[in-house]
């Protein structure tokens, strides 16, 4: 659904324009409504179309009252969650207390992470894809480090 990245500039009052390959999908799958929060796993925001953010919350409701990242996931993903619409020029606001967590000031990358996207200050990014590609090209080279899915996973 959504893949691929794209550098966007926020504005001043903290809006990002959606590239306009994404706005017709999410027209579609949501109408536009959208929830946008924070990545447990990395300085970024995750934004996701209200019925693929439905699903999620479901299954963190679903998990046991006692498991620790049960209890992570619904106090600090779905508690800092913001529903926020694409307005009719294609912008979202990016919450302030948002913006802070992950570091985002004005020059910003979207990435397309199939269900979902993630939004990234410029900076974060590339610190992430640099220290991502080291990781993958050790784990490419060491077979007993990769999942039976991913030695499996061809295109």
């Amino acid at each position: 659904m959504f893949r691929g990245s794209d550098p966007i500039n926020m504005d001043a009052k903290g809006r990002m324009a959606i590239p306009t390959r994404y706005r017709d999908l999410l027209s579609q799958l949501c109408g536009g409504d959208l929830v946008i929060t924070i990545d447990m796993k990395s300085t970024c925001l995750t934004l996701s179309p209200l019925p693929e953010w439905k699903k999620f919350e479901e299954k963190v409701a679903a998990l046991p009252a006692l498991d620790d990242l049960g209890e992570m996931l619904s106090r600090f993903v779905v508690g800092q969650a913001k529903d926020i619409q694409l307005d009719g020029s294609g912008r979202i606001l990016i919450p302030s207390e948002l913006r802070d967590y992950a570091e985002i000031e004005k020059k910003l990358i979207l990435v397309g992470r199939t269900q979902r996207l993630e939004i990234w200050s410029e900076n974060n990014w590339n610190v992430e894809r640099e220290k991502s590609q080291e990781n993958y090209r050790g784990m490419l080279t060491d077979r007993d480090r990769m999942s039976d899915a991913l030695k499996n996973l061809s295109w």
